[in-house]
């Protein structure tokens, strides 16, 4: 098989490997939409059209060539005005570069409802971030003010009870030894 044959695809020549793929691809889908078509629904015809134009479902000139040919089917209908069906857009500059819209509109445009749900979805996570430190401040103080010993406040209590204690043995010991001066005990 030459080259060339390799890279012909519904009657044009493409110049990679990589084009010509996605005509065979796009010659595809076009077989599968015929097999499926209905010609006696101009309303279904219609949707197709302007969902494949909306959603880049055809880029080659293989695929262009056959939503021209619904356009002209759409237009050929009785009460259809040229104006009333959206045009076939072409992202390519014939000087051989790609424009920068050449990207499927899906990753362009984000659906206003999908926008809302996305900054209800981070304004309730930054609330619950914000309980959830407050919570954990409100731990910390709690066991920091606590009497019972724990990791924040061993080092106080231990002290404070060693305190006490030594405070209460220096009264008792000074409680003895006035009660020994006062029956006059010597040691």
């Amino acid at each position: 098989m030459k080259k060339e044959e390799n890279l012909s695809v519904g009657g044009y020549l493409f110049y990679t490997e990589k084009d010509a793929q996605l005509a065979r691809t796009e010659l595809q889908k076009i077989e599968y939409l015929e097999a499926r078509i209905d010609y006696s629904a101009p309303d279904t015809i219609r949707y197709i059209y302007e969902k494949a134009i909306h959603e880049r479902i055809f880029k080659t000139p293989v695929g262009l060539g056959y939503l021209q040919k619904l356009r002209e089917f759409l237009l050929s209908q009785s009460g259809a005005a040229s104006g009333n069906i959206i045009d076939i857009p072409l992202f390519i500059a014939y000087d051989g570069e790609v424009r920068s819209q050449a990207e499927p509109a899906r990753s362009r445009i984000v659906p206003q409802k999908k926008r809302d749900y996305e900054k209800i979805r981070f304004t309730v996570s930054v609330l619950l971030n914000i309980m959830l430190v407050i919570a954990i401040l409100c731990m910390f103080y709690i066991s920091y003010g606590s009497e019972q010993p724990n990791i924040l406040n061993y080092e106080r209590v231990l002290i404070d009870k060693y305190a006490t204690w030594d405070q209460e043995l220096t009264e008792r010991e000074q409680a003895i030894r006035e009660k020994e001066k006062e029956l006059q005990i010597r040691d």
